[in-house]
């Protein structure tokens, strides 16, 4: 099949699954609610008036309040990471980097559990997001200056700070979990977990920018990554200021972890799997992966959510928990086939 055709397909499944996602995930729950109803619903807030929409205010309530904003901050988590993991691979000229597996996520976890245990979250939510971006962009330039040794990045090098760096705010996340009072250690276990639980609209509008910022930065750079994917060398000639593409990159990476993050806690591998499935069904190019991995990667945790909440009745699973099960093997395949590919494991 041409790279063209399997594009149309991608694109055509993502659209499928992310329909299917959504309506899924507000017909299910505990309260019974139709298709008819959510679509009703829908339009009667768009001005449209249908025999669908619901007279129950309950269903109404549950919809608006409680299913609805979990779904869109799904969609916009889901995004933000999978932008943020192809942004990564694409400055490291590395399949394996990703926000979760290089410290990212647990540098934004770390910072906005500072945030709660010094109590600053009564100076309003944004306080926690702010943090959560000052760890990510602290554990993001640490990875990008202990990685780099002449002139490109050292896969293995990646790793081990990414286990650093996890080490760290892991040891850094107990700590506050022995100091903190009882409020905020839920909180910080929460940040551990993961999950779209108690989504609400104030905080799905700022989630919700931020990708949509976010992913068309990296649209925008999406040429320039092209050309560093030719080599650092081939990419000055060609124009590109190599160092400030990759710092204006990293800040990027940090905003989309640290806003997503601030949310939904840790959530892993989004960034690892979602980019490289697109990448390997259209190819390198960065304008259509970043485009393709942004829908991917909403589709995943709206699926992924919609698990958490129906595989065990009346108990609502931590999401990073799914995630980390789909992309723990997905991340041990892809290191096994590099090192295949270097010579190693022959």
């Amino acid at each position: 099949m041409s790279r063209g055709r399997r594009a149309v397909v991608l694109s055509v499944s993502l659209a499928v699954l992310l329909v299917g996602g959504v309506t899924a995930s507000a017909v299910v729950g505990q309260l019974a609610i139709s298709p008819a109803e959510v679509v009703g619903s829908v339009l009667r807030a768009a001005g449209i008036r249908t025999a669908w929409a619901p007279d129950d205010s309950v269903i109404e309530s549950t919809l608006w309040l409680i299913r609805f904003p979990r779904i869109a901050m799904g969609l916009a988590v889901g995004a933000a990471l999978a932008v943020a993991g192809a942004v990564m691979q694409a400055i490291f000229g590395n399949p394996l980097a990703e926000p979760g597996v290089v410290g990212v996520s647990s540098g934004s976890a770390l910072g906005a559990s500072v945030a709660i245990v010094l109590g600053l979250t009564a100076l309003g939510s944004g306080t926690i997001a702010v943090f959560a971006f000052a760890g990510g962009l602290l554990a993001t330039l640490l990875v990008y200056a202990v990685s780099r040794a002449n002139g490109r990045t050292e896969v293995v090098t990646l790793l081990l700070t990414g286990i650093a760096v996890n080490a760290f705010a892991g040891a850094g996340l107990a700590f506050l979990l022995f100091v903190a009072d009882s409020g905020s250690r839920e909180q910080i276990v929460f940040w551990q977990l993961g999950s779209l639980n108690g989504s609400r609209w104030q905080e799905v509008v700022i989630v919700a920018v931020v990708a949509a910022v976010g992913a068309v930065v990296a649209v925008i750079l999406g040429r320039r990554y092209d050309l560093l994917a030719l080599g650092e060398r081939n990419a000055r000639h060609l124009g590109v200021n190599v160092e400030a593409l990759r710092i204006g990159s990293i800040v990027l990476v940090a905003l989309l972890t640290g806003a997503a993050v601030a949310f939904v806690g840790i959530i892993a591998f989004v960034g690892l799997v979602v980019p490289h499935a697109v990448r390997m069904a259209i190819g390198p190019a960065h304008r259509p992966l970043v485009i393709a991995s942004a829908f991917g990667g909403a589709a995943l945790i709206v699926l992924a959510d919609l698990l958490a909440r129906s595989v065990v009745v009346g108990a609502d699973l931590p999401i990073g928990l799914l995630t980390s099960l789909i992309g723990g093997p997905f991340f041990f395949f892809l290191l096994f086939r590099q090192r295949k590919r270097s010579g190693g494991w022959a």
